[in-house]
């Protein structure tokens, strides 16, 4: 399939119609801000002249049929300009992108919030606007674009991803961490438009950030080219240029912020709120644009509706040769998201042989024991570590490594780079066809927060594979031992953290993580090997967020909670007071979120309570922070865990010296059933 074949043909507009075109984004915004009384006018203002050259000449999109799989992909990683992309999706004709929708930005029950919220039907990539996050998600969507265009070539995938991004997405450091990546993999469909216009909220950018940013990104393998983004011949060319480098390409646009308001153009004061009536007024006369808010004149609308309408011809070649490709029911079954069906006789094969051979593992290394029999049955799989392979055990047999000269592959090797990492496998899962998990220690899961936050935030299917989660890692002492992480993470809205206990649940986390369509999922795993305690069963327990692993039976004197490496306490203290007579409850909390969920189908009515709401003694055992906890013991419940940070020692003697050990659990129990007593 040629280039040609797969383009659109742009319409050719005089200067003066893409002038006017760009003074409606200007309009638009300005408007728009001035009448929520809150926003960012300056950045739409300045980059309109660049983002129109880009929709009317280059981008292959079409708002009748949004979700289109080979649509280029256009990310606004400066998303505090956001009124650049809901002016351009309502000016292009998305249906749902209605005018009263851009009367109503940043407004409660509006799709044009304050900064852009994923949402593709409406022409909304990602969700953006921590700033760094849009350019370092671009790069998991242009790789997820080599991906399968490596697997179901030209004709079905071959796409660009373009970027606008502003000084403070290249000054936060998450830039560079995808700079890197992009520049090492050769990402050559990546284009990067960054708004060069030397303002940040201080004032100039001189204050703060003199890098030389083109040799910066040259080192990274770019290229770089500098235009005048109010020059659209300029634009014109770099970016016809750029998509033909074979690298990623940065095009450095030097524009004026807030462009055309007469007292505010250029200045800091254009950048975080409304301009007021007077510098509009002036800036309408200044502009040439004579009409009323919020009205775009038909003829200017008109050469807009224009521009939405000339991807559709590529689109209908698209699924005319989707149609009869050779390759199409593998590409529908890579795009499908409930995978399910796939994966259940996977899973119960794999509990059936860690049930039988009860091994004695890590839990880190029973993950990758479930990889090696998910990864050859579910090619959506894309796995990577951020330099850790062998310590996470994200590789396994069927794994192959994805390059710059082989995409064909199913494993990317990241570097030491968590917080790209975190934000690549957003792109990928965003742009669709992939599955993407990767792994680090858990410890480091803080340096992918922030993109684990948008994970949850925008619904993507994204598995964190986080292992050495505890004390029990040892003599790399408390720089590397998680102690608040996994309660930090319990925190976060819409994030499943699984902790499993042995390599039955583990194959029931990952069951549920895949099955999970719109949540991430976290599994915490031990780098110490753990008994096996589950049996075979058919029923997914961890599916219930906790579950009695061994009961005495009658009405419990003591229930036992523990998680992870600690159900291995847990159990023997439980030995200890069932060969005491005691009726006693030993309950596995593999996650905490699906246990206190409201409405999990996995439970019945009354099951927390039935777990939770009795007179017995309650117990937590976690090494870690108590935070969360409470929500099940209660604030008067014992606690087992850390109250401080490790140290550096063998992990036996860790246990020992921290006191979360099976004596430290009796001893403290006894004492409660003790007092009980004598009452």
């Amino acid at each position: 399939m040629t280039k040609a074949a797969l383009s659109t043909s742009p319409q050719t507009f005089s200067q003066q119609e893409l002038k006017d075109m760009a003074n409606a984004i200007r309009a638009l915004s300005m408007d728009a801000v001035e009448k929520a009384k809150s926003g960012h006018p300056g950045m739409p203002m300045g980059i309109a002249d660049v983002a129109t050259v880009l929709y009317a000449k280059f981008l292959k999109f079409d708002p009748a049929n949004p979700l289109w799989p080979d649509r280029d992909r256009f990310i606004l990683s400066a998303g505090h300009g956001s009124m650049l992309l809901y002016a351009l999706n309502y000016l292009t004709g998305y249906e749902k992108m209605t005018l009263d929708q851009i009367k109503n930005f940043r407004q409660l029950g509006s799709i044009t919030a304050g900064h852009p919220e994923v949402e593709h039907d409406v022409g909304i990539e990602t969700t953006t606007g921590p700033l760094g996050q849009g350019i370092a998600t671009s790069v998991g969507m242009a790789l997820a674009e080599r991906i399968l265009n490596s697997r179901f070539g030209d004709e079905l995938v071959s796409h660009y991803t373009y970027v606008i991004a502003s000084d403070g997405d290249l000054m936060e450091g998450i830039s560079q961490e995808a700079a890197s990546l992009a520049g090492h993999l050769k990402l050559g469909k990546l284009i990067v438009l960054y708004d060069d216009n030397g303002i940040c909220i201080d004032g100039s950018t001189e204050l703060s950030f003199t890098d030389d940013t083109p040799g910066r990104f040259r080192a990274c393998g770019w290229d770089v080219q500098t235009v005048d983004g109010h020059d659209m011949a300029q634009i014109e060319s770099a970016i016809a240029k750029a998509q033909n480098t074979g690298t990623p390409s940065l095009i450095c646009c030097k524009t004026h912020i807030g462009y055309g308001a007469p007292t505010k153009q250029g200045k800091a004061s254009s950048h975080g709120s409304p301009l007021g009536t007077d510098e509009i007024k002036g800036a309408r006369e200044k502009l040439g644009w004579p009409h009323e808010p919020f009205v775009v004149p038909d003829s200017i609308l008109n050469n807009w509706r224009t521009v939405g309408k000339q991807g559709a011809a590529a689109q209908k070649d698209w699924t005319a040769r989707h149609a009869k490709s050779a390759h199409k029911a593998a590409f529908d079954s890579a795009l499908a998201t409930d995978v399910s069906k796939a994966i259940k006789p996977v899973i119960a094969d794999v509990k059936k042989s860690f049930a039988a051979e009860k091994p004695k593992m890590a839990t880190r290394q029973t993950s990758g024991k479930v990889l090696e029999s998910l990864v050859p049955a579910l090619p959506q799989l894309i796995g990577g570590s951020a330099d850790l392979t062998g310590s996470v055990n994200t590789k396994v047999a069927a794994s192959k490594g994805i390059s710059a000269q082989n995409y064909n592959g199913n494993y990317i090797y990241y570097g030491v780079r968590e917080h790209g990492m975190a934000a690549a496998m957003n792109g990928m899962s965003l742009h669709g066809g992939i599955i993407p998990y990767a792994g680090t220690f858990l410890q480091f899961s803080d340096y992918c927060r922030p993109s684990i936050r948008l994970s949850a935030l925008m619904q993507q299917r994204v598995i964190y594979v986080m292992t050495h989660d505890s004390i029990g890692l040892g003599e790399d002492g408390p720089t590397h031992q998680p102690v608040e992480h996994i309660a930090a993470l319990r925190a976060m809205p819409n994030l499943n953290v699984f902790r499993p206990c042995d390599g039955i649940e583990t194959a029931e986390c990952w069951e549920l993580a895949l099955r999970a369509q719109k949540t991430p999922s976290l599994l915490s795993l031990t780098r110490q090997g753990l008994p096996t305690f589950g049996e075979n069963r058919a029923e997914n327990l961890c599916a219930k967020g906790a579950y009695i692993l061994k009961e005495t039976g009658g009405e419990p004197e003591v229930t036992l909670f523990a998680s992870g490496s600690e159900v291995e306490i847990a159990h023997t203290a439980y030995e200890h007071f069932a060969g005491a007579g005691r009726k006693v409850r030993l309950v596995s909390v593999p996650c905490m979120e699906l246990f206190l969920q409201d409405g999990n189908p996995a439970n019945e009515d009354g099951y927390f309570e039935s777990l939770v709401c009795n007179g017995s003694v309650k117990v937590a055992i976690e090494a870690g922070v108590r935070q969360g906890w409470d929500a099940i013991i209660g604030g008067h419940g014992i606690f087992v865990g850390m109250n401080g940070f490790g140290a550096s020692a063998p992990a036996e003697e860790l246990y020992k010296h921290f006191g979360i050990t099976p004596q430290a659990v009796i001893e403290k129990v006894q004492k409660v059933l003790d007092r009980r007593a004598k009452n």
